[in-house]
């Protein structure tokens, strides 16, 4: 059944003659080169590897990725004939992190604030609010304070605020990247409803290629210099599936490679949770009875719906969080002379005992660069010059950031933010890593590279703790799962 949004839009053309883009603070190009058409109403695929440019070419359809002061540009890209960045509310893009995307405080303001942006009169805001919070499955009430809510729910609601603009040109980039498996369903089939009833154009870009390949009749896979293959589903990703999968690309059907299972059973129990409620806002639990071990050698995952407190858990295991009630305690071998509860330890503490990588990798971005960003933690602990650069060269290598050693944090795609974070983490070497979605963005080849480097920190003696909806992971590394409830807090 589609999804009625007010009626149907007149769908965008969008056309692309030898466009480009680069920073103002890097030397090599985010993107170049890309000449292509889509017709109205056609629904593209975006592919290419983790750092091709696919985020990119998405903001400058949207026309947010700012004046000549913020790089520069090359070529032409259009919509509907006319640069893309005058193009205004023709395009709605829902972005890689949706705490981008949050600007109001309550849920149904912030659906309604691109409408008022674009003039919808007020008598026609609401009832679109209404029908887009319906579309995507978002059940958290318009007075819902949209700081409660969880990643996945803000990624509903992004897409929410985009659909209620009735954009002639739907731009999503990973829009199912932090949800649980129904979730994901629930997006992509909103979105086709969406289409379905509106007529208007879809470019998505997303690493989970079967779920779209339902709802999309071309896909384009983008490279290093413009486009790499362009054509109908199944002529793109069944001819050069091989080339593709070499580039990598997640192709259906040709898995990553996986590390090999641990070597050696679990050591010592290195924190324990006892009866422990964990709360964000307002000190409101969002789940309670939390009994389990965090042990030296092993992967622990935590799984579970979107809004079932995973993100607050993680963070409270972290030393992040202060317990709402229950217990959280760490052994003697991982306080190793501290307090005996993580919320007590100073930041310098922390350091070299637990490691945390939040589910958004901006919030904990620091530097002027890649190289600072990793040498923020070896400086705090007063590592001596010679060995701090030791440490970076060699995680700027294991996590193919070398080539951006110079560049702006920000500048850097979804997946190579997601993949900076993690490595300025095992910077400070710490025992206990908390990762949180540590596989979003990331493409076939940077995926099995970061699984097995944590693999390796397990065997190595390390605790893991993964918070994710990537069933792989949890396979791959042979996680014991601990999973949280949507109704944990009941």
């Amino acid at each position: 059944m589609a999804v009625d949004l007010g009626g149907s839009v007149a769908p965008a053309t969008v056309s692309a003659h030898g466009w480009g883009w680069r920073h103002a603070s890097r030397r090599a190009w985010a993107v170049r080169d890309v000449s292509l058409r889509i017709d109205p109403g056609e629904r593209v695929l975006l592919l290419g590897a983790s750092g091709a440019g696919k985020s990119t070419l998405l903001q400058g359809l949207a026309g947010v990725l700012g004046g000549d002061e913020e790089g520069e540009s090359a070529g032409a890209l259009l919509i509907d004939g006319a640069p893309a960045a005058a193009a205004r509310g023709r395009a709605g893009l829902v972005l890689q992190d949706p705490d981008a995307q949050v600007i109001l405080a309550r849920v149904g303001d912030d659906v309604a604030f691109g409408c008022e942006n674009l003039g919808v009169p007020r008598e026609e805001i609401w009832p679109r609010v209404h029908a887009a919070l319906d579309a995507v499955r978002l059940d958290v009430g318009i007075d819902r304070p949209t700081q409660a809510l969880s990643g996945g729910q803000k990624q509903r609601l992004a897409l929410a605020g985009a659909l209620a603009m009735r954009p002639g040109l739907l731009l999503l980039d990973e829009p199912t990247a932090n949800l649980d498996p129904a979730g994901v369903a629930d997006v992509r089939d909103a979105v086709g409803r969406v289409l379905d009833g509106t007529g208007a154009t879809l470019v998505v870009v997303e690493h989970r290629v079967d779920v779209w390949l339902p709802l999309v009749d071309r896909v384009i896979v983008l490279g290093a210099e413009g486009l790499l293959a362009d054509g109908p589903p199944q002529s793109v990703l069944g001819a050069r599936a091989a080339e593709l999968a070499d580039a990598g690309v997640w192709v259906p059907g040709i898995p990553a490679t996986v590390p090999p299972p641990p070597a050696a059973a679990a050591g010592d129990d290195l924190l324990r949770a006892g009866d422990l409620a964990v709360a964000r806002v307002r000190g409101v639990p969002v789940a309670t009875g939390i009994d389990l071990e965090v042990r030296a050698g092993e992967a622990l995952a935590i799984t579970g719906p979107n809004g079932a407190g995973k993100s607050t858990l993680g963070l409270t295991l972290a030393g992040l969080l202060r317990p709402a009630s229950g217990d959280l305690s760490a052994s003697a071998t991982l306080a190793a002379g501290a307090a005996p509860t993580p919320i007590a330890w100073r930041s310098r503490e922390l350091l070299t005992r637990v490691g945390t990588v939040f589910q958004d990798p901006e919030h904990q971005l620091l530097a002027r660069s890649v190289r600072g960003e990793l040498e923020v933690g070896p400086r705090a602990l007063g590592m001596d010059e010679a060995a701090s650069a030791a440490r970076v060269d060699e995680l700027l290598e294991r996590l193919r950031l070398t080539a951006l050693a110079a560049a702006n944090p920000y500048t850097l795609s979804g997946g190579e933010k997601r993949r900076l974070t993690v490595a300025a983490v095992l910077a400070t070497a710490p025992r206990v890593l908390v990762l949180d979605e540590p596989t979003f963005g990331q493409d076939a080849r940077t995926w099995a590279e970061l699984v097995a480097l944590l693999a390796r920190l397990r065997d190595e003696g390390s605790a893991i703790v993964a918070i994710t909806h990537d069933e792989a992971v949890v396979d791959a590394l042979h996680a014991r799962r601990f999973a949280l409830t949507a109704d944990a807090a009941a």
